[in-house]
């Protein structure tokens, strides 16, 4: 993705330094200098090491059939609505979802436990004494789809390169690496300065893909390209149409298929991703029975659409999965990067315009929650008040911390319902007032005359209708407001280079967050990269601290505390504006699939998951 702006780093006080290099204490229960075949942030892990398959897997499930879809989730600089790279490591271009399939990592995550790795391309790792080094030693029978063996060399290549050129989710998970060595063909040893969370190993081991050095020797990994990249995972890329389609094939002779961490997955021949540029065109698709499955993501078409013949028929099931045991982001960025949103009273003023209340009983048909929290449904979802534990890690940070912070967690104020709650937008008058705007006709301006804009950008038509009434009620109140509907290249360009106002964003976060995944959504650090996360442009030395406390916690009862305490900073901030979310999965699917019940609590990969059943597809005719 091309790069309009470069932004400087932004510097990190002194005490989060000191914060980042106090001792470590994660991974305390783990054995040192001796191999193991997984690791585990907190107590014992799950599966023995000589385990057959993971308890979620399906060993006995058919292969075959093709499973043809719309991804509800992405990563990296993947795109669910158009494509024009298959390069997903690296920040340029969009690439389709999925890429990640045909590569394998060092170690892979369980879903049934929620910060557990055991080993893939590493039969096993060694954790040295102070922690602060890991030694993998390979799998001899590792191959890439050539046929090459994986060796040493290749690891190397892949951190190396992650670390300088990678995309920036990846290249800041490898900012403490210190050296990355091959002590022989089969043997890695991957050091850090210290100054890193133990835990970040277990997202270092399981996101870091492995790259052919010797198909890269000819190559610029940097470049955006189509043409298809040597993996060694469970799938290739099979068929482009470009922007439009991409298949991935199976491969049958999957050098790890038999492994006990890969056992009982990758059932499809085929998986196929359709890109549409709208969800009604996709929808319609679906209709036809173009693409299999889809997570619904339009409480309108959910409630009132799914009527159609082949529902009626049975033929097409709808049912709604539990969402996963992992905290939920669904928030407005407010960028700050702009010098009106940096007050946050504005902030806070712009969140009492969004009347939920309304929205919920005429646009969502009752069907999502009102979000409160960055790190809703879970444990670190802040509450009330803060408990001794939470006032504990706050007191060193009192006199840099807002008083709000010390009282009950902040909500978002409730509506009357009305769509125009006269309370609500008399005090946001209030809010910009105090924060220095005034009223010149039906504009707000500050001191100089600059008039308060507030412009809402989006990629889908589908959110007109629900941010309409949010616009209108920020023109009410005198801000400038508009919604601008962009195409997806330039949604992901102005994002990549935060080059906006405001933006809606969904994440799911992992169920043991890390210090360095943490960092890329609300570090200081990040928030002068382009490509990350860090939306609003989060830069408060106290939030880097608080982070840089989750690598020092060693049980999970203290990671608990911590986060919450980041989390009733983070909603004081206002950098954030939480918005809704729903506590389930609603899925439609063709009835011609099999899985396994209940789904894992910490992932959802239907695609990995689900199998073809033949005679379900003969019932309704789909063979």
């Amino acid at each position: 993705m091309t790069r309009l702006t470069r932004r400087d780093l932004l510097k990190v006080s002194s005490a989060t330094m000191l914060t980042a290099m106090a001792p470590r204490l994660a991974l305390a229960e783990v054995a040192t200098d001796v191999p193991l075949h997984g690791l585990s942030a907190f107590g014992e892990l799950k599966y023995p090491k000589d385990f057959a398959h993971f308890d979620y897997a399906s060993p006995d499930a058919p292969k075959g059939g093709t499973f043809a879809f719309s991804p509800p989730t992405w990563i990296f600089n993947q795109s669910p609505q158009t494509f024009n790279t298959l390069n997903t490591f690296s920040p340029k271009g969009d690439a389709p979802p999925r890429m990640e399939l045909c590569f394998d990592t060092l170690m892979a995550s369980a879903l049934d436990e929620p910060d557990s790795i055991y080993g893939l391309v590493a039969e096993t790792v060694t954790v040295s004494a102070d922690r602060n080094t890991f030694t993998f030693k390979l799998r001899r029978e590792a191959r890439f789809h050539d046929g090459t063996p994986i060796i040493a060399e290749d690891v190397v290549f892949s951190y190396q390169t992650m670390q300088k050129k990678g995309h920036p989710e990846l290249l800041l998970l490898l900012t403490e690496m210190k050296e990355v060595v091959a002590e022989d063909e089969h043997t890695v040893r991957l050091a850090f300065t210290g100054k890193h969370s133990d835990r970040a190993i277990l997202d270092i081991a399981a996101a870091m893909p492995v790259l052919s050095r010797n198909w890269y020797a000819t190559r610029d990994f940097e470049a955006s390209t189509l043409e298809p990249p040597l993996g060694s995972g469970a799938y290739r890329v099979a068929r482009v149409a470009v922007g439009q389609s991409i298949e991935y094939e199976r491969v049958t002779d999957y050098w790890a298929q038999n492994l006990p961490i890969q056992r009982g997955f990758n059932h499809f021949a085929r998986i196929k991703i359709e890109f549409y540029r709208d969800r009604q065109p996709e929808f319609e698709a679906f209709k036809k029975g173009d693409i299999f499955w889809r997570k619904e993501a339009t409480a309108k078409t959910w409630t009132t659409e799914y009527n159609f013949p082949a529902v009626q028929q049975n033929r097409v099931v709808k049912r709604q999965f539990p969402s996963e045991k992992r905290p939920q982001m669904q928030a407005w960025a407010i960028n700050q990067r702009r010098e009106h949103f940096r007050d946050p009273r504005v902030r806070e003023a712009i969140a009492l315009c969004f009347d939920f209340e309304w929205t919920q009983k005429n646009l969502f048909y009752g069907m999502y929650e009102r979000s409160q929290s960055l790190f809703e449904n879970s444990d670190f979802r802040a509450s009330g008040k803060p408990s001794p534990e939470e006032l504990a890690l706050m007191e060193p940070f009192r006199d840099r911390l807002p008083e709000g912070i010390f009282g009950d967690a902040v909500v978002q104020t409730p509506s009357d319902g009305s769509g125009r709650d006269r309370k609500n937008l008399r005090r946001a008058v209030e809010l910009v007032s105090e924060a220095g705007f005034k009223r010149d006709g039906n504009r707000l301006v500050d001191g100089a005359g600059k008039t308060l804009n507030f412009e809402m950008l989006t990629q889908a038509e589908v959110f007109s209708r629900i941010y309409s009434p949010f616009i209108n009620n920020l023109k009410a109140i005198g801000i400038n407001a508009s919604l601008r509907l962009v195409d997806p290249a330039q949604y992901q360009i102005r994002l990549q280079d935060f080059d906006f106002d405001v933006i809606g964003i969904a994440y799911s976060l992992s169920a043991t967050p890390t210090r360095e995944s943490l960092e890329t959504m609300f570090g200081s650090r990040a928030a002068g990269i382009p490509g990350t996360t860090n939306f609003p442009g989060i830069a408060d030395p106290v939030v880097d601290a608080l982070i840089a406390k989750v690598s020092e916690a060693h049980s999970r009862a203290e990671l608990i505390s911590i986060l919450r305490v980041l989390d009733r900073l983070l909603r004081v901030r206002r950098d954030w504006i939480p918005n809704w979310y729903s506590a389930n999965h609603p899925v439609a699917y063709w009835d011609m699939f099999g899985f396994k019940e209940p789904k894992p609590d910490y992932g959802f990969p239907v695609e990995t998951l689900w199998w073809f059943d033949e005679a379900k597809a003969k019932a309704i005719g789909r063979v």
